[in-house]
């Protein structure tokens, strides 16, 4: 019929070959002679057969791809992981499937699901809040889980993280150092496990601080909206209550907040002193650079799918749990001017 497909019958039909050789021209060609193989192939492009891979890879009981559910796809962070996880299982012949929870327990759940009935190889995931069964039912269906951004509470999984507790704590001991005492941390919603942690590294560089005031501004979400709208409560707040600094968990965050207090006219860093988190391109390439806390975007996708990949392929796998350690970046947002 016009327009149908051509199926591998009619590929054997027009080379004057069997099916058989023709699917070891497509899976195993060595056990084909040259000039068989040409012929094969020459029918295959005159045909314009497609192959349909992907039934035959659930016939042997897994596909080819992996998933990858990230909190925020919008936010650039996730982009450069996601380019580190591809990067690594496409020299394995694999495909990356990103799926987007937009934070979102239900639409988490829903991603894990259809991952699940698609039976990837296995799952990369930065989960919403606590770890719950939803995790432990892919490994019932003997799907691997590494977490990235992420520790594993435990040692049964792979986990791939940055010590942000550590990151929270270089920020604002940056900024005591540099003598600021009102000093706002601007960060949300708090149930997101990296934000949390970032507070509880920014409450340590002041805890043994006498005369240090740290205000908790929460936002939202960690979007460059949520930081204009952040920035104009504090730019309308007198220069005597005004913090002079802020550390925002996130550079999206960061940049909101330069937004606002650029458009109140209040000077970054003089008035007011900023770091972000994450050190995105746009950080450096702001009007006023950021200063950021950068952890290793690419170099944590990469890790976390090497795990992955070992855990799917190697009988012998040990479960490993990786804590990179961050590095504070310091761009003229919260250069000393004092």
């Amino acid at each position: 019929m016009a327009g149908s497909t051509p199926n591998i019958r009619e590929v054997a039909k027009r080379a004057g070959v069997s099916v058989g050789t023709v699917s070891n021209v497509l899976n195993r060609p060595h056990l084909v002679t040259p000039t068989t193989r040409e012929r094969v192939r020459a029918a295959i492009k005159e045909l314009n057969f497609v192959r349909n891979d992907y039934a035959r890879q659930l016939r042997q009981g897994r596909s080819r791809t992996i998933g990858l559910v990230v909190l925020d796809i919008a936010n650039p962070f996730f982009t450069d992981v996601a380019r580190g996880v591809e990067d690594t299982v496409n020299r394995e012949g694999l495909a990356v499937i990103v799926c987007n929870s937009d934070e979102s327990l239900d639409k988490e759940t829903a991603h894990l699901d259809l991952l699940a009935e698609m039976r990837v190889q296995g799952v990369l995931i930065n989960p919403i809040g606590e770890i719950t069964d939803r995790i432990g039912m892919l490994r019932e269906h003997d799907i691997p889980v590494v977490l990235f951004d992420r520790q594993a509470a435990t040692p049964e999984e792979c986990s791939v993280a940055v010590n942000d507790v550590l990151g929270g704590e270089q920020a604002v001991g940056h900024l005591v150092e540099s003598g600021h005492r009102r000093i706002a941390f601007l960060g949300g919603p708090s149930n997101l496990r990296q934000i949390s942690e970032r507070l509880e590294g920014a409450e340590r560089a002041v805890k043994a601080k006498d005369s240090v005031e740290l205000e908790v501004i929460e936002t939202t979400a960690p979007t460059v909206a949520s930081g204009r709208s952040a920035g104009d409560r504090i730019a309308d707040m007198s220069p005597a209550e005004r913090p002079t600094a802020v550390f925002c968990a996130n550079d999206l965050l960061g940049l909101g907040v330069l937004q606002a207090l650029t458009h109140a006219n209040i000077r970054v860093p003089e008035d007011v002193a900023l770091v972000g988190y994450d050190d995105i391109d746009f950080a450096a390439a702001a009007a006023v650079p950021l200063s950021s806390v950068r952890q290793p975007r690419q170099l944590l996708g990469r890790t976390a799918a090497e795990f992955l990949h070992d855990e799917t392929s190697n009988s012998a796998h040990e479960h490993r749990r990786v804590l990179f350690e961050p590095e504070l970046i310091v761009r003229d947002s919260s250069a000393v001017t004092r």
